[in-house]
């Protein structure tokens, strides 16, 4: 993704995709000298990760393969006629003939290792930074991973496994599990509240049909956020944005969340949902949508819900550490903005080629949006609203995240 979603999809293909700026893992005082901030990039169809600096010039440091275990996973799903099929819808679908070897990463609190989670693999890897090897694998429940979080303090971290309704959390260091839970129709995007002491979860149904006008939104799925305790993973409570769109008369729009990002205080979450030109603001406290807004069209982009990358035109959203700007990808429509929170006023529409994510810089000063359709990773300044650099990254770059490495890092040999 982004890529364009053929028709006729057969419905075993797995839904993805939703978006949140998440912290960089968190290394202790004494480590801290160490390790250098970096931001990953996760190069879908290559199956290999960039690793950028995480503020300034974006400049290139290494990459990494991703999926040094190719020949062993392939053999497992040649030999598995059910494994086979979903492969085979995974890349036919959501890969657009490309196999899915990069979804979401993060590096572990003392910058040695990344963890992966694969889609094509259905399983979440860590990989040694130094060596280039596999530490340990988990396999998700079902047939597709996707989307991950990780805990505040860096030792967890939570991937849905989209074909099961299922979330998994893991030891970053040791890819044991620690709990699981039941999420709604295609879970996707997992945040940590600030304090650990909760996870969020939204499920976005089946994004890969074509049945996609108001009237057949029905058969989409069960799509809810789920809220759960993240010590005991009992479900605390569930928000279907059904009833809370409703309520403000937009019943003909999708309920399926896709990115989101809370503010600082975590008193509003900004969401955008499949096939709508924009995003909500969402009070958790009275439980209602108090805002929309609504971003302009690209006029050469068509209105045929049908051709909109998995349902979702706009795809990509994060916050300036502050709380005054948002940062919006216009996937569909070739854009990034930043829009004042407390106007929802746009700046200016910097045109880019399908941008699939948006994260924050290192230094706080910057949005950094993937672009999907151009192989490259761009930043655009918060407080003017204007591109500062492209850097070219690998095949179909989605995910970007911050992390770490030892400060000395360099590309594994092997």
């Amino acid at each position: 993704m982004p890529v364009l979603k053929p028709r006729h999809l057969c419905v075993m293909a797995a839904a993805v995709v939703l978006t949140v700026t998440a912290p960089a893992t968190v290394a202790s005082a004494a480590d801290t000298a160490a390790l250098r901030e970096v931001l990953f990039v996760g190069n879908n169809w290559d199956g290999t990760a960039d690793v950028i600096k995480s503020s300034g010039d974006l400049a290139k440091i290494g990459r990494i393969n991703v999926v040094p275990d190719k020949d062993a996973r392939m053999a497992e799903i040649n030999a598995d006629p059910i494994k086979w099929i979903y492969f085979m819808a995974i890349r036919n679908s959501v890969g657009e003939g490309h196999d899915q070897f990069v979804d979401d990463m993060y590096s572990t609190p003392d910058g040695k290792s990344v963890v992966v989670s694969r889609p094509s693999f259905a399983d979440v890897v860590s990989i040694d930074l130094a060596t280039g090897k596999i530490n340990w694998r988990f396999k998700v429940s079902g047939y597709r991973a996707d989307h991950m979080a990780v805990s505040p303090d860096g030792t967890r971290v939570a991937v849905s496994a989209s074909t099961a309704n299922t979330v998994h959390v893991l030891n970053i260091n040791t890819g044991q599990q620690l709990g699981s839970f039941a999420t709604g129709d295609k879970p996707h995007e997992n945040i940590f509240s600030k304090d650990g002491k909760y996870i969020w979860n939204m499920a976005i149904g089946d994004v890969n049909t074509d049945s996609d006008a108001p009237w057949l939104d029905w058969t989409k799925g069960d799509r809810h956020i789920t809220v759960v305790d993240a010590t005991t993973y009992k479900q605390v409570k569930t928000i279907d944005m059904r009833d809370r769109l409703n309520a403000i008369g937009l019943t003909d729009y999708s309920d399926a969340v896709r990115p989101a990002v809370f503010s600082p205080d975590e008193s509003k979450l900004y969401f955008q949902v499949s096939f709508f030109n924009g995003f909500f603001e969402y009070d958790v406290a009275t439980d209602k949508i108090t805002r929309t807004k609504t971003l302009p069209k690209n006029p050469a982009t068509s209105d045929d819900r049908t051709t909109m990358v998995n349902d979702s035109r706009h795809h990509g959203l994060s916050m300036s550490p502050d709380g005054s700007k948002l940062c919006v990808a216009g996937t569909m429509d070739d854009y990034a903005t930043v829009v004042n929170r407390a106007t929802l006023q746009e700046g200016p529409l910097v045109t880019v080629s399908k941008p699939y994510w948006a994260t924050v810089s290192g230094d706080g000063k910057s949005c950094v949006v993937s672009e999907s359709g151009a192989d490259q990773v761009t930043a655009i300044d918060f407080a003017t609203g204007r591109k500062t650099v492209s850097v070219p990254v690998g095949d179909h770059p989605q995910r970007v995240r911050l992390g770490h490495v030892a400060a000395d890092w360099t590309s594994p040999s092997s």
